[in-house]
């Protein structure tokens, strides 16, 4: 069965194999600049972004919603909470307070709910955010950029190593469009995970990219088949162990990287074996290559 779908993917006209993803990749930028004409950002930025404070309360077992709502009702303030537990088995909560408001009030009622833990208050300065969100952006923008230049020496040819550019940045767009949907914040985690999706693209898109341009003792087709088979099998492994991961992790940090990653290898799945291998066979087409 699988491998009959698979077999549709490599008769698929290469008008559709390079039109669908343009598609989702151009609904991906519509929605980053809806979520900026709203919000000023094109994703969410968590506290570690954009600075305030967490206060965290060991031992505590609450329902964050309902512990969120409660002090809004009490504060005024609009807070996150979440149930973390730790690597040796510890429990507890933490409060996300945005930058300016105010933290006393939050802590005095967290007392009075919880009278027998004393929180623990840890403030981000909007200054030490701002310079992780710069880094952040930095060492994506050096990724992309040392990406690049290794790709076209590699290959020396333009349009596939273009192409493969063009696979890693409609993954990562695709990834932060639907963190914007999901809900999900950009931190140092979230930045992380989107790095290693650069690295994941390239691999597949080289592993994908070498087939079809360097194997030339197979037809076209059979490389694109055989490469396809490899992909399916690497993507599919790589996903079940990241839906594992979000499953069974009870820390939020961790959720976010796994959901952030499955985004971006979905798109990914798409943007290699559907969008580059349609280019590539274009490609070699236009060049009077072999069928």
């Amino acid at each position: 069965m699988i491998k009959g779908k698979l077999r549709k993917l490599v008769k698929m006209e290469l008008k559709k194999m390079i039109l669908y993803p343009l598609i989702v990749f151009a609904l991906a930028l519509l929605v980053l600049a809806a979520n900026y004409a709203i919000t000023g950002s094109i994703v969410k930025e968590g506290i570690e972004l954009k600075g305030g404070s967490v206060i965290t309360l060991q031992g505590v077992n609450a329902n964050p919603d309902e512990l969120a709502n409660t002090l809004k009702d009490k504060t005024g303030i609009d807070v996150k909470v979440e149930r973390f537990t730790g690597i040796t088995g510890e429990t507890g909560i933490r409060v996300y307070i945005p930058a300016g408001a105010d933290v006393d009030a939050v802590r005095a009622v967290l007392k009075e709910l919880f009278p027998t833990v004393e929180p623990q208050t840890v403030v981000i300065g909007p200054t030490f955010g701002q310079m992780v969100k710069e880094q952040g952006i930095k060492a994506i923008t050096y990724a992309f950029i040392a990406m690049a230049v290794v790709v076209f020496l590699f290959f020396r040819v333009p349009v596939p190593s273009l192409t493969v550019v063009f696979s890693a940045l409609s993954d990562m767009v695709i990834a932060i469009a639907l963190m914007d949907i999901f809900g999900i914040e950009l931190s140092q985690a979230t930045i992380a995970a989107l790095l290693m999706l650069i690295g994941y693209s390239v691999d597949s898109n080289i592993l994908l990219t070498t087939r079809l341009l360097k194997r030339k003792e197979d037809t076209i087709e059979d490389a694109y088949y055989s490469s396809l088979k490899t992909g399916f099998t690497m993507s599919t492994t790589t996903l079940g162990a990241l839906i594992s991961l979000w499953l069974f992790s009870t820390a939020q940090v961790i959720d976010d990287i796994a959901s952030v990653l499955i985004f971006g290898l979905l798109a990914d799945f798409m943007n290699t074996w559907i969008l580059n291998a349609g280019v590539l066979r274009w490609y070699i087409a236009k060049k009077g290559g072999r069928k």
